[in-house]
């Protein structure tokens, strides 16, 4: 397959490795200095614990989308969707976006066309240090919890089933998700108040440290999730029926720990997603 990775951050980076390295015609499209990084030294992956275990993969990179593909996959925040749909709205190619994104298909596929877009949600991925990719190793729970993929609508088709096998076959783990939007919308609603709530804190572990703030983000929880038609993954539904000082105490321990001090929930990046993707549920 002739493959297209928009988007080379950590999520981006990783998948087109596996791609290449599995052997189909992959292309990572990168901007700025990640572009200027990658073009001097190909993709540079290290396994967080594992220092001295450098893989370099030499994954073509490219500036501006070039003919046509098979299929383009949009590893970027849902801040940055709307130029990306623009430089790609003439480009051939079912375009498979992992973001996070609450709004569901329909205002993508205004841009370009609904019957060319697929939705799902990247794997977590790791940290970028400089130009390097420190990802995660699959964990026994990573490796339970597959990359959800799915047509709007929920639809079943020779596509979906095409690119769930291409995934898996480079060692990605993926599966097709009949209620994808769904999905999103719940990530969503545990995503955004968590989100909120540690800007407004200054950080996981200043809000660790407020007992009442979390709180307060569970209620705002809990009420986003009581406006969805259903809750998937199933898994969120405890986010419900949890006691509230039992819940109260896994996050503030989540907060605290090196997960939540590395992921960034506190960066401009990640608030500027925040705010979008809380915009589309409030649109909702």
């Amino acid at each position: 397959m002739k493959l297209l990775v928009y988007g080379a951050g950590v999520c981006g980076s990783l998948l087109a490795a596996r791609l290449h390295e599995a052997g189909h015609d992959v292309s990572l499209l990168a901007r700025g200095d990640r572009l200027t990084a990658l073009q001097r030294h190909g993709g540079v992956l290290v396994a967080e614990g594992d220092s001295t275990n450098v893989t370099r993969v030499p994954v073509p990179v490219i500036e501006r989308p070039e003919g046509g593909y098979d299929l383009i996959t949009v590893v970027v925040r849902a801040h940055q969707v709307d130029p990306v749909l623009r430089s790609i709205a003439d480009v051939d190619g079912d375009v498979l976006f992992l973001v996070n994104w609450a709004a569901g298909a329909e205002p993508l596929g205004a841009v370009i066309g609904p019957g060319r877009v697929l939705l799902g949600f990247p794997p977590t991925g790791g940290v970028m240090d400089g130009d390097v990719v420190r990802y995660r190793p699959p964990s026994l729970l990573t490796r339970r919890v597959p990359m959800p993929i799915g047509e709007p609508g929920g639809r079943a088709t020779p596509r979906l089933d095409r690119i769930v096998r291409t995934f898996r076959a480079a060692g990605i783990n993926a599966k097709a998700e009949p209620r994808m939007e769904a999905w999103l919308r719940t990530h969503a609603a545990f995503t955004v108040p968590l989100g909120q709530a540690v800007v407004a804190a200054g950080g996981p572990q200043a809000l660790a440290g407020d007992p009442a703030a979390v709180r307060d983000m569970v209620h705002h929880m809990r009420r986003q999730m009581s406006a969805l038609p259903e809750t998937v993954p199933a898994g969120f539904a405890a986010l419900r029926v949890l006691p509230e000082g039992l819940l109260t105490a896994g996050l503030r321990r989540f907060l605290r720990s090196d997960t939540a001090t590395r992921s960034g929930l506190s960066s401009p990046a990640e608030a500027a997603e925040i705010a979008r993707v809380a915009g589309q549920i409030s649109a909702g």
